[in-house]
């Protein structure tokens, strides 16, 4: 089968929204996968009875329209745009007709009506050139350090070894060449999540995560830099970072 990435604009009717609400819309994918092909939703995120922590090729962004903030909650007055983009046709497919039997999504005491679902035209890299823009924040992390800025000694580095895996679980090799990296203008966000994992290991109820958003440009091959634009980029992408736009 042809592989044709797709990206999604999926609009809905709420009145709040958590600020941690990235496990949300990641419950809404698992719903959307599992209502229409439940094979392939166990082959994405289970493995022997346990969390399958395979690299998912896919990212999310989250828009919310007219809102203020009140504690921890978003109120919304006008609707919130559910922004996904993949490089992998089998996934887009599924949860494309997953989210359109959805009708409406409840997460906790939240609830998502749903408006429209649309497929949007993508853009293309031409040039070895591009310059992005974050539509979600970019999480990048070491070993040593845990999450790291752009300004760091091995962000650079630890970019290419993550685009690198990346395009080996999708497509059998890495990177064509090593991806230049230069920073035109971010700023640290600093991401609230909670995640029941981390609750039951550490007793605390919330999780942050050090990211940045705004334009950088990179510089590499024209087939890497297109895959990046459709998988988005860094970790923790299948969890709504790192979804890009083409400037």
């Amino acid at each position: 089968m042809e592989v044709r990435a797709m990206r999604l604009s999926c609009e809905y009717k709420t009145d709040e929204l958590p600020v941690a609400n990235k496990m949300m819309f990641v419950s809404l994918i698992k719903e959307a996968l599992k209502r229409v092909n439940m094979e392939y939703y166990e082959k994405l995120y289970q493995f022997e009875g346990n969390s399958n922590k395979q690299i998912k090729s896919f990212s999310f962004a989250v828009l919310l329209k007219d809102f203020d903030m009140q504690g921890e909650i978003f109120n919304i007055r006008d609707r919130i745009i559910l922004n996904i983009t993949t490089p992998d046709y089998e996934f887009g497919i599924n949860v494309y007709n997953g989210l359109l039997n959805l009708q409406s999504f409840k997460y906790k005491d939240y609830s998502l009506n749903k408006l429209r679902i649309t497929l949007v035209k993508e853009k293309f890299a031409s040039e070895q050139q591009v310059v992005f823009k974050t539509m979600s924040p970019i999480c990048m992390r070491n070993k040593e350090k845990g999450f790291i800025g752009p300004k760091d000694d091995l962000y650079v580095e630890t970019l290419n070894y993550i685009a690198n895996k990346n395009l080996e679980v999708h497509r059998g090799f890495g990177l064509k060449e090593p991806l230049q990296f230069e920073e035109l203008s971010m700023k640290k966000v600093v991401v609230k999540e909670e995640i029941s994992g981390f609750k039951e290991s550490t007793s605390k109820n919330t999780f942050y995560v050090n990211a940045y958003s705004g334009t950088f440009k990179l510089t590499g091959d024209i087939e890497d830099l297109n895959f990046i634009y459709q998988s988005g980029i860094g970790f923790r992408r299948s969890q709504g970072f790192g979804m890009l736009e083409i400037v």
